[in-house]
Order: structure tokens, then C-alpha cells, then sequence
């Protein structure tokens, strides 16, 4: 399995979708799709999120690489099908910002992680808290790349906490990472570096949850 990881992840690293179409099918006639997802899918994509912190490779290759594999992933999970992970319900979102490819990258390989989530897109605090409240969300991911957008988020916790709704927050974004403890100043349950860390986080809450 190690091999075929490895090989996949340098077919979506050198953007060649033929070859890793070929591995992802190889990969099937052995394993369940759910298995392949978890064991084949997540592993080189997580690798991928590593190198792209070594910068080794470029942002491009992290948002091809995680649509191609969202691609797959629909082809063989599509979104009614029964082995999606059991989860609360969730979405992503970019608060009072304009810089949509942070959140389109998260979004792409959360899907390509086997997670469901709603797409949000751009919302203020007003939206965003009317949104979380009709579609009963427990999990909430947000992406900023600026300051302002990222105080914001406190904005967004207290009207929560106002209306006594409880939800779990994922922040990312470069404000995060120029302050490690940003994401606690603004009332956030956690801060993610890369693809992989919502990936983990999502996953160790939705087992808390559930």
C-alpha cells in the first residue's frame, strides 16, 4: 500500500491525471472504495499538504491535485452513498473576504476525504449566523486572509453565543499563522495549517460528536 501511495501522490504532484486514475482503479479491484479513499486517497494528499509546507512544491499543485481527487471520489462516494463517513453536519465559509482559493482548496480535500459539507462560499456574521442556525451545523470551517476578517470571527462566536448556539469552529488562514494564538483570541475550538490538519480535526470532532 505504501508503494501505491507514494505513487499516486507523485502522479497528482507532476498533475499527470491519467496515471493516477490508473492507480486509484488499480487500487479498487483490491479494496472497497471507502478503503481506498482512507488508506490511498487521504494518505497522498495529506504528503502532498507536507510538501507544499516544505515548499517543495507549488499552491497550484495542492489545488489540482485535491479537485482531480474530489473527481474520483464523487465517481465512486457520490454523496447519498452510505459509506461517506457518519457525521454531524457541517460547512465551510470565507468571512468578510474576498480570497476564495484558501477555502476552495480545504473544501476540495475534506470531499476527497469522504466528509459532506456545505460550500457557504463568502458570507458576513449576520448571514453566516442565520445560515448555521436553518441548517443545524455543528461544525463550522472558516477561511481569512485578512486581519479584519479574522477579528471577525469573535463577532461571529458572540452572536452564537447570544442565540445559545453550540458549534465547533475550524479557522485557517494567514493571520493564524503569523499568530499561533490568534485563533483562541477570537473564540475559536481550534486552527488548522493545512488541508490535513481540518482533515484530523474534523475527523477527532466528528467522533467526539457523533
Amino acid at each position: 500500500m505504501e508503494e501505491l501511495i507514494h505513487d499516486f501522490r507523485e502522479a497528482l504532484e507532476s498533475l499527470d491525471q491519467i496515471k493516477a486514475k490508473a492507480l486509484f482503479q488499480q487500487a479498487l479491484r483490491g479494496h472497497s472504495p471507502i478503503e481506498v479513499v482512507e488508506q490511498v486517497v487521504v494518505p497522498a494528499l495529506e504528503q502532498i499538504g507536507l510538501h507544499w509546507n516544505e515548499g517543495s512544491i507549488a499552491l497550484s499543485q495542492i489545488y489540482m491535485s485535491g479537485r482531480f481527487c474530489e473527481e474520483l471520489v464523487e465517481q465512486v462516494l457520490p454523496p447519498s452513498d452510505p459509506d461517506r463517513k457518519h457525521q454531524p453536519r457541517q460547512a465551510i465559509v470565507v468571512l468578510n473576504d474576498y480570497h476564495m482559493l484558501g477555502k476552495r482548496i480545504i473544501y476540495s480535500v475534506m470531499r476527497s476525504s469522504g466528509f459532506e459539507l456545505f460550500n457557504y462560499g463568502r458570507m458576513d456574521v449576520n448571514e453566516l449566523v442565520e445560515r448555521v442556525i436553518t441548517d443545524k451545523l455543528r461544525i463550522l470551517l472558516i477561511s481569512v486572509l485578512m486581519m479584519p476578517s479574522a477579528l471577525k470571527i469573535r463577532e461571529l462566536r458572540n452572536a452564537l453565543d447570544d442565540r445559545g448556539i453550540q458549534l465547533k469552529i475550524l479557522v485557517g488562514g494567514a493571520p493564524f499563522q503569523f499568530d499561533p494564538l490568534l485563533w483562541q483570541e477570537v473564540g475559536a475550538d481550534a486552527m488548522g495549517l493545512s488541508a490535513a490538519d481540518a482533515v484530523a480535526i474534523v475527523q477527532r470532532w466528528a467522533g467526539e460528536i457523533t
